[in-house]
């Protein structure tokens, strides 16, 4: 069944069961329109990959008729656009997401260094922490930035999870600055004997890329203050949820070549009681300066100073 045809809540259930867990904790009207935000963000990454019929040329579709405020331009984006219009979600941003998921639509993807991983990890992730930001109601800037950070933390830790799979559709997402010229199907001809060269190589990759991710997940915790409570508890709950792919993965060897981690709900329940703990930081409502080194590489991209 496509996602196309699920609700909001539906798609987010089947697709983010991290998400889906947390928003929970959200209240109903900020849960809702987080499902709608989560539904549509879904919805765009299913055609950039071609699992709706059409869907890259949907998709740009889309992105021209945001440009020329065409809402009507495809039954997605219109029905996504009462929620748009009603959070003031920002033109650059949107575009930044559409854009990131087009450039994955390369008949190879193959990233040279650090910097073209991270900014990508902005357009497809760190686009929707800024967002959820207008959702949870939250504009101040240094907590957009952490909010960027969070996302790409994500991200990294969604690419370190999918190593194997992204090969097979012939990406590599871990930079050449690491790997070498290792292709997407020597990585996937290095799942069969993970101890030879080039599987320890992406191995190594693996663990570097997970340990980038804490650093960002980190900066993605301190904006978590500035939230309403229900929102810090939400998105802390999610994050945690999350982080805990890369810390199975890391727990077991980086085991790429394994296929998925899957958390089991009794692991949710411990990782979002953390989470909750948490909100005992709250008391001293400390506001923290955003380390801007983390943004060295996304100069140009929207809300980075």
């Amino acid at each position: 069944m496509s996602n196309e045809s699920l609700t909001p809540d539906e798609s987010l259930a089947v697709n983010g069961e991290s998400f889906h867990w947390a928003k929970r904790f959200l209240g109903k009207k900020m849960g809702s329109e987080a499902a709608k935000l989560y539904a549509f963000c879904r919805l765009l990454d299913d055609m950039a990959d071609g699992d709706i019929e059409n869907g890259p040329a949907r998709l740009v579709n889309i992105r021209a008729a945001l440009i020329e405020g065409n809402t009507d331009a495809d039954p997605a984006l219109k029905s996504f656009s009462p929620l748009m219009e009603d959070q003031d979600f920002p033109l650059p941003v949107l575009i930044a997401l559409i854009d990131g998921l087009l450039d994955d639509q390369r008949e190879e993807v193959i990233f040279v260094d650090e910097a073209e991983l991270l900014r990508y990890a902005y357009r497809v992730a760190g686009t929707v922490g800024l967002l959820m930001c207008h959702v949870l109601d939250c504009h101040d800037p240094d907590a957009k930035a952490h909010a960027i950070d969070l996302g790409i933390a994500m991200q990294l830790t969604n690419i370190a999870r999918d190593v194997l799979e992204d090969a097979q559709m012939g990406r590599r997402y871990l930079p050449a600055t690491w790997t070498g010229d290792i292709s997407p199907q020597e990585i996937v001809d290095a799942a069969n004997n993970p101890g030879g060269q080039h599987g320890q190589i992406i191995t190594q990759s693996v663990e570097r890329l997970l340990a980038m991710a804490e650093q960002f997940y980190a900066s993605g915790a301190k904006g978590f203050s500035q939230l309403h409570w229900r929102a810090h508890m939400s998105i802390a709950i999610a994050a945690k949820v999350y982080r805990q792919i890369g810390v199975q993965l890391a727990s077991k060897g980086y085991v790429w070549h394994q296929g998925r981690q899957v958390t089991t709900r009794t692991r949710k329940l411990i990782c979002s009681l953390k989470a909750v703990a948490g909100l005992f930081k709250r008391i001293a409502r400390k506001k923290h300066e955003h380390n801007s080194n983390l943004h060295n590489s996304l100069g140009g991209l929207p809300y980075v100073s």
